[in-house]
């Protein structure tokens, strides 16, 4: 669990990355899931953009994410999300205390 601290550190990483996945009338699907966890081991923090055409709502799907992929909730605003899991192999992101 990240404490808020944390998470606005995070939030402040998020604001310069570009949405690397995207989910869309298909849903959240195995497959979406297991890009978003391989991702999440690579980068550590993804953010992905809900499309439109998307029927479920966006702050389930990041709880969905959340629980699948084991990783925390940074933020999700309007159709955007953005999940945090520290990688067991290359770690990058050093939280603040």
């Amino acid at each position: 669990m990240i404490t808020s601290k944390q998470r606005a550190y995070l939030r402040g990483l998020a604001n310069l990355i570009e949405p690397i996945y995207q989910v869309g009338k298909a849903g959240l699907g195995p497959e979406v899931t297991e890009g978003i966890s391989d991702a999440l081991e690579a980068r550590e923090l993804v953010k992905i953009n809900v499309l439109k055409n998307c029927l479920e709502d966006p702050r389930e799907m990041a709880n969905i994410l959340s629980e699948r992929t084991r990783s925390d909730v940074v933020q999700q605003i309007g159709r955007k999300i953005v999940l945090y899991r520290p990688s067991k192999d290359n770690k990058t992101i050093e939280l603040p205390k």
